[in-house]
């Protein structure tokens, strides 16, 4: 598929369906993630390739938005093999994407360049916090990892 920032993001398989923001990299060079606040749609790394285009793009997502409760991707560990993930694009036309494996992977061994590396195919990462909260706001000491790739564009 052609070039086309992804402004829509749906997960049927566990009830998402929002919005999506462009996010760059922080001062340290990470990827920034979504703000903090009530309804925080997901966001797309603009470093990485739109939906549908060769290449892995990454979308990002909280589990938690602190005292706003769940996050969009609240549910993203739920994921299975075979579920199915639609990204609207700016073009209108639409990005199915087919989920190949989920990963749960301590934060200490992120696994950056299965994430951000390059593939010979469109796919797609969805990326969210993980494990047992650390209690007094300390965070989540994992992330959650969705792998999928493109199984049709319209």
């Amino acid at each position: 598929m052609a070039k086309s920032a992804p402004q829509r993001l749906r997960i049927p398989g566990i009830g998402v369906d929002t919005g999506v923001m462009a996010l760059g990299l922080a001062a340290d060079g990470t990827v920034r993630v979504p703000p903090i606040k009530a309804h925080s749609p997901a966001g797309w790394y603009d470093g990485s390739p739109t939906p549908g285009e060769t290449g892995p793009s990454v979308l990002l997502g909280h589990v938690t938005v602190g005292a706003y409760g769940d996050g969009v991707f609240r549910h993203l560990d739920r994921m299975r093999p075979g579920d199915r993930v639609a990204v609207t694009r700016a073009d209108g036309s639409t990005a199915t994407f087919a989920v190949d494996r989920v990963q749960t992977v301590a934060k200490s061994r992120f696994p950056t360049e299965e994430v951000y590396g390059n593939v010979d195919h469109p796919a797609l990462r969805l990326i969210t916090c993980g494990g047992t909260r650390i209690s007094d706001g300390g965070g989540y000491p994992d992330n959650v990892i969705v792998y999928a790739s493109l199984v049709g564009g319209s």
